[in-house]
């Protein structure tokens, strides 16, 4: 999965990007409009990651989403959004 998928999908994806990172508000999904890039912004924004922390959140929640559509269970997610 890379993220022109969950561009095209993103009715679908949105509300699991909501779930992992609940701080995000259904302005700012609609704000984000499956852009990679303005989710950075968006995390950046309510939870003041750095740049370089936030693509790492999205990289971490894609590999999840990955073994998701494979079948498997993806693990606890490890320090994220969730827990703060």
């Amino acid at each position: 999965m890379n993220w022109d998928q969950i561009q095209v999908d993103w009715v679908q994806f949105k509300g699991k990007v909501r779930s992992n990172w609940i701080k995000l508000t259904d302005e700012d999904l609609t704000r984000i409009g499956g852009r990679r890039d303005e989710l950075v912004r968006c995390l950046r924004a309510r939870y003041g990651f750095a740049k370089a922390e936030a693509e790492r959140e999205i990289e971490a929640w894609m590999k999840a989403q990955r073994r998701a559509v494979e079948g498997q269970a993806p693990p606890p997610y490890p320090g994220g959004a969730l827990t703060r």
